[in-house]
């Protein structure tokens, strides 16, 4: 599993991250994380909006934080 966190290093990005950390630690997982500061990179998403969450090429949350339990959604198999 790969997990993106797309955005130029704002706080809710940074904090978008934090909460991706917490929800992989707490259900036991290791997935691969990195997070893409890069725009043109972004902008290779189709996400003109940040924080943004990619999961296995899957863009699943643009503009917002997603909540924990949107996390866990999305990264059950």
């Amino acid at each position: 599993m790969e997990i993106k966190v797309l955005g130029p290093g704002c706080p809710k990005c940074d904090q978008t991250l934090e909460i991706i950390k917490q929800v992989i630690s707490d259900e036991g997982i290791t997935p691969q994380v990195e997070k893409v500061t890069d725009a043109m990179k972004i902008a290779g998403y189709g996400v003109f909006g940040t924080p943004a969450v990619v999961v296995d090429g899957e863009v699943k949350s643009v503009g917002k934080i997603p909540k924990k339990e949107d996390v866990k959604k999305w990264i059950k198999r």
